[in-house]
């Protein structure tokens, strides 16, 4: 028992510290792709049918859910910085499970507001993860890693809906108690398993308020000019990404007429291809060209999928665009791997709760943005019926981010460990 707070001291521990790492992430993002499926209908339920008004609660579960984000994922990060990683993470994976289960027995929509509040505090844990990995990966292998990462998100968003789905047929409640207790098995397996990966020794020395307010930890990045050009990137994508969840649904339905079934095909297509992208190709295209030039070529991988998302008259030229557009999952690895080379181990999960904050931001105002696109464009007053406009508009935000990252993604001396990059 002793054992497992010690820090990672050697390859192999290294290395199992990594697997749980990416245990924790899939199983967190299992336990929120199972119940996508069946919140929605849940709190419909509590409306007593009413569409229009369960949708309105809907998206305030959504706004809420991000913007306690942006606020909690600096203060994780800074409290990483100050007493360690593995007590944060350990608290957010117990902190989860908790909640999940009273998600499954509450009985009115203010106490289910409550506790999907809950589950944008603990969440957060996201950032730790991150800051972990810079702490115990050698840099020019931190792409990699953060790629498995991706590859982890990939897989739970491809069972866990699956799942949901399944067990919701069941009982609207079942995917909450079965979330609730993934987490909390993964608490346990943490508890002995994860080893510390930030001494003592290399912790900040007090609690910086300055840096655990989102606004604070926002204001840090300016102390790297390359990193806050690379967190503009971070928005930028992640503000482009939530073109998904508002209005992939309805466009499909909109202009190919899919239905549930062809919907959730082609999303467990798009995860299984995130998962090939992450898993398999980023660690060789980044050894092979660089972290540069990789975050460049997935960004505009993005553009040109998005491209064919906004132009395709048929279903069968929508799917064209899928394998383009996964590519962009090349991005996001490479940013996190460029933006570790320029931070001191003191710094790491401050400046990954700022990014996550910065995430959490985009999904604030993300889905309004694509959603009231959507809606113009389609209306009856419509300047240009143009149903493709939100993916039009999103590649034209990730296009912003190449010209960004071409100015900011270079070589540069780092604060922390690390080399060169190409």
């Amino acid at each position: 028992m002793r054992r497992s707070v010690n820090t990672v001291p050697v390859p192999g521990a290294r290395r199992a510290a990594l697997i749980f790492i990416f245990v924790t992430v899939l199983i967190d993002i299992l336990a929120f792709g199972v119940i996508i499926p069946v919140l929605p209908a849940l709190v419909k339920e509590f409306t007593g049918g009413d569409d229009a008004r369960a949708a309105l609660w809907v998206g305030l579960f959504g706004t809420l859910f991000y913007a306690i984000q942006f606020v909690c994922a600096p203060v994780q990060g800074t409290l990483s910085d100050r007493y360690g990683r593995r007590l944060v993470i350990l608290l957010s994976c117990l902190g989860l499970g908790l909640d999940f289960l009273l998600m499954a027995v509450a009985q009115t929509l203010p106490l289910l507001l409550l506790a999907r509040v809950f589950s944008g505090v603990f969440s957060a844990s996201f950032t730790t993860a991150n800051a972990y990995i810079a702490d115990v990966t050698a840099p020019e292998k931190r792409a990699q890693a953060y790629g498995m990462i991706g590859a982890a998100f990939g897989v739970g968003f491809v069972i866990g809906p699956l799942i949901g789905g399944t067990l919701g047929e069941i009982d609207l409640r079942l995917p909450f108690w079965f979330a609730g207790g993934l987490a909390l098995l993964n608490f346990l397996y943490g508890l002995f398993v994860l080893p510390e990966s930030l001494p003592k020794e290399k912790r900040t020395p007090a609690f910086d308020w300055s840096h655990a307010n989102p606004l604070g930890s926002l204001l840090l990045l300016k102390r790297y000019p390359q990193v806050f050009g690379l967190a503009a990137v971070v928005f930028i994508a992640n503000l482009a990404h939530f073109v998904y969840p508002s209005v992939f649904v309805l466009y499909a339905d909109h202009r190919y007429q899919w239905g549930p079934k062809e919907v959730s095909w082609v999303l467990a297509g798009v995860g299984v291809m995130s998962v090939i992208v992450n898993a398999v190709l980023v660690g060789r295209i980044v050894r092979r060209i660089g972290e540069r030039r990789t975050l460049l070529l997935g960004l505009m991988c993005g553009v040109a999928g998005f491209a064919v998302y906004g132009w395709a008259p048929t279903g069968a030229m929508f799917l064209l665009g899928l394998p383009i557009s996964a590519l962009w999952a090349l991005a996001a690895p490479a940013t996190q791997a460029l933006i570790t080379r320029q931070v001191g181990e003191r710094e790491q999960g401050r400046v990954q709760g700022a990014l996550s904050s910065l995430a959490s931001l985009a999904g604030i105002f993300g889905p309004m943005l694509f959603a009231g696109t959507f809606a113009l464009f389609i209306g009856p007053r419509t300047p240009l019926p143009l149903p493709g406009a939100p993916w039009l508009l999103a590649g034209l935000c990730l296009l912003i981010g190449v010209l960004v990252a071409w100015r900011h993604a270079r070589p540069a001396p780092a604060t922390g460990t690390g080399g060169p990059t190409r």
